[in-house]
Parts: C-alpha cells; sequence; structure tokens
C-alpha cells in the first residue's frame, strides 16, 4: 500500500500512540488518526467544497459502513441504474462511495471533483467537529450510522486480525486492544466522542444530519430504507411502493447478497483490505461471543457514563 505523503513537522507537536493494528496514531483535535490519514484530512479540509446535492455517509469503522454505502447508492441512483442493472454487482460498495480521506484525497491534496455527477456520494469515518466547513454550512445532507460500541469493538478488532495496514504492523491481542478502546486510543476514537457530535447535530438539525443505529435496521430495514429516501428528498412512490422496490432495494443490499457477489469473495480494496473481510457475520449481539462479562459490564458503564443525558440508548 503506498501511504500519502506526510509533512513531519505537521505531527510533530500532536501527541502521537501506537494503535491496536500496529499502526502509528497522532491526536488532533481530540480525535486519534492514523497518521497515514492525517494529511488526507487535511487536505479535505482545506480544499474540499460540498455542493448543496452532495451526500456524505459518515461512520465508526464497522458501523455498518458497507451496508449504508449500499442502500443509499442504491436508493439515490434507483432512477439510474434497474436493479438488475446495478454497479453493486460487479463493484464493492466501496468503490463506489468513496472515502474521502482514504479514496478522494489520499494522494492527492486537491483534485478535481466536479465532473462527478450529481448527487455526489462521499464516505468518511471523520468526527463531526472534523468535517470539511463546507459540508457543515451547506446544504449537503449526512447520514450516520452508529452500532451499538460492544459489537463495534468485537467487529472491528476481528477485522483487523484478517487484515494488515502495513507489512510491519501487527494486531494487538484482545486483552490489550479492549484496554485501548476503553481509552478512546485507537483510529477515529474514543466512539463517544464520534457517535456524540453527530448525535448532537442530528438534533440540532434532523434536515441535515439524519442519525440511524446498526440495530434499527436489521430489525427492520424496509422502515430505514424508506426513512433515508425521505430524508434524501427521493421519498418512493406509491407505485415503486407497490412495485416490491423498496423490498428488492433491501434484499440486494442485504448482507447474504452482498457477501455472496463474486466482486465481493476476492480481491481487495485500498491496497490491502481483503474485499471478503467486510463480510464476516453482520450480527447483532455478537459481543457475547468475544467478551467476559466483566469487559461487557466496563463497556456498558462506559456508555452509561458517556451518553448520559443525550437520550441515546442502545441495543446490545
Amino acid at each position: 500500500m503506498k501511504f500519502p505523503k506526510m509533512s513531519s513537522r505537521s505531527c510533530s507537536e500532536l501527541e502521537q500512540r501506537e494503535s491496536w493494528d500496529g499502526s502509528p496514531l497522532v491526536k488532533y483535535c481530540g480525535c486519534w488518526l492514523q497518521v497515514m490519514l492525517f494529511r488526507p484530512v487535511l487536505a479535505a479540509q482545506k480544499h474540499f467544497k460540498a455542493k448543496s446535492t452532495d451526500i456524505l455517509l459518515s461512520t465508526m469503522p464497522k458501523s455498518g459502513t458497507t451496508w449504508l454505502k449500499a442502500l443509499t447508492f442504491s436508493i439515490a441512483n434507483r432512477n439510474v441504474f434497474p436493479i438488475d442493472q446495478t454497479p453493486l454487482l460487479t463493484s464493492t460498495p466501496h468503490m463506489l462511495v468513496p472515502f474521502l480521506e482514504l479514496n478522494v484525497y489520499w494522494e492527492q491534496d486537491n483534485p478535481d471533483l466536479e465532473n462527478i455527477p450529481s448527487p455526489r456520494i462521499f464516505s468518511t469515518h471523520m468526527h463531526f467537529e472534523l468535517l470539511p466547513v463546507s459540508i457543515r454550512e451547506t446544504d449537503c445532507r449526512i447520514i450516520y450510522i452508529c452500532r451499538n460500541p460492544l459489537d463495534q469493538f468485537v467487529s472491528h478488532i476481528q477485522f483487523l486480525f484478517r487484515n494488515k495496514f502495513g507489512k510491519d504492523a501487527d494486531p494487538a491481542a484482545m486483552d490489550e486492544a479492549f484496554e485501548m478502546y476503553c481509552q478512546g486510543i485507537y483510529s477515529f476514537g474514543p466512539f463517544w466522542d464520534h457517535i456524540l457530535g453527530y448525535w448532537n447535530a442530528h438534533l440540532e438539525n434532523p434536515g441535515k444530519v439524519l442519525f440511524l443505529k446498526y440495530e434499527d435496521l436489521k430489525e427492520d430495514i424496509t422502515s430505514q430504507v424508506k426513512k433515508i429516501a425521505e430524508f434524501l428528498g427521493l421519498p418512493f412512490s406509491q407505485e415503486e411502493e407497490e412495485q416490491g422496490l423498496i423490498d428488492q432495494i433491501s434484499g440486494l443490499c442485504s448482507f447474504e447478497s452482498l457477501r455472496n457477489l463474486a466482486v465481493n469473495k476476492t480481491g481487495i480494496t485500498l491496497g490491502v483490505l481483503k474485499n471478503s473481510s467486510f463480510f464476516r457475520k453482520g450480527q447483532v449481539g455478537d459481543w457475547a461471543n468475544y467478551l467476559t462479562p466483566a469487559m461487557a459490564e466496563r463497556i456498558k458503564k462506559l456508555m452509561d457514563t458517556k451518553f448520559e443525558g443525550s437520550g441515546l440508548l442502545f441495543k446490545t
């Protein structure tokens, strides 16, 4: 994987640590970033010019990112691509909806994005406070999906066990990674700041930020697909509903459907990540197979403390 050039001077005065995947981290504006992402994040902040028709998908890693990309792309482009001809059949969701920091600004500080047809759909793992000003101050819509932290941690560490971000990067053992997770020291951590940033932005302006939960999509995908479409100003017509289009999109983008596509079984994304590693289990409550009762209780107490008074609750 060819890493983007980075100014050591920019990082020299910032706190640095090693993440649980063996990669170096830098603390920037209260958020931990992989050092290799620091320059792309700064480039996005400086150069990205949002349009009112843009759609930004934001998540913590392993919180439903792939699923949200597939759903949003399908909803926004349903009049462009018939279900049986969708690019999702031959391209991964990550190819169709690029990350700002991992794709768009990875190699260039100021790429030309003007010729991308509307609606432009991008994604990010950045905290709300780190987003380019133009995203936060225009009518660009933001869809955020979060996952209960117990499952998110387990899914993230299992993902890292299956991938390496560098030849010398080795993931920490579960216990060590768990300790760092509880301290918020990992890429795009802490989870509580990440989640609360978008939750508060949603409460302040629900027409700007749609806040979704992974568990709600698992429980009732139909209502969540309709919610996404309505938020984007692209509600399903009665005729589309009667034709079963919502069910078709939900089925196409389901975990099982995406996992079984040839394009998602082989190959790599972002230079090093196995496409198959994005489809492990996708279950709610899988944390119980990996975390001890004491570990689970510690995260739950952390959630109670950090989310106290926010009105935010999770199904675990």
